[in-house]
């Protein structure tokens, strides 16, 4: 999308409303990974345990972006951990309302939408969040969309390794790195 052609950017706190296009977002986002989409059930889950921590950016009516989050233990956030186990099986029943820390589940912004600054903005309403729920700080898992590409050649330690040191680029983990967020990987 050209710069030109916006006529508004809305964040908004996501809406059960919004899934059809939210799940189109989210395979667009992720073409080599097409069946790792959030299905409607948990993205009911989300809703209804902790609303303001699921916010969408609109461009001009249409979806653009999607950050979503739960809230866990500084202790829980800080021990290693897989994404499964963090986020309860995908049931997020391991959020709690009391948690200090802010864990991201997901981010992502649709092709035509990158290069907007557009994750920032979502990455800066997390920030405002933790300081409105005078949380400790945000923790996240995320995807490293192009690894398969290099999985035969090196480990995913070595991937992330080699996209912080700029010899590769992957979408998610370089721009958590441009974010000044640091990788702790926690592999079983």
């Amino acid at each position: 999308m050209d710069i030109q052609d916006i006529q508004s950017i809305e964040l908004e706190y996501l809406q059960l409303i919004d899934y059809q296009e939210l799940k189109k977002a989210m395979i667009l986002a992720y073409p080599s990974m097409p069946e790792a989409y959030w299905k409607e059930s948990h993205i009911a889950t989300l809703i209804e345990r902790f609303p303001e921590g699921q916010v969408v950016l609109k461009i001009n009516g249409q979806l653009a972006g999607c950050a979503l989050s739960i809230r866990v233990m500084e202790t829980t956030a800080n021990k290693p951990h897989t994404y499964e186990e963090i986020t309860g099986g995908y049931t997020f029943s391991t959020h709690q309302g009391h948690g200090d820390m802010l864990y991201g589940i997901d981010v992502f912004i649709q092709p035509e939408f990158r290069g907007l600054r557009l994750g920032r903005r979502l990455y800066d309403y997390r920030k405002e969040l933790c300081e409105k729920l005078n949380l400790k700080g945000i923790v996240f898992g995320g995807r490293i969309p192009r690894y398969h590409h290099q999985a035969g050649q090196m480990t995913p330690k070595e991937y992330i390794e080699a996209v912080k040191r700029k010899e590769l680029h992957d979408p998610v983990l370089s721009f958590q790195i441009s974010n000044d967020f640091m990788s702790f990987t926690y592999w079983n």
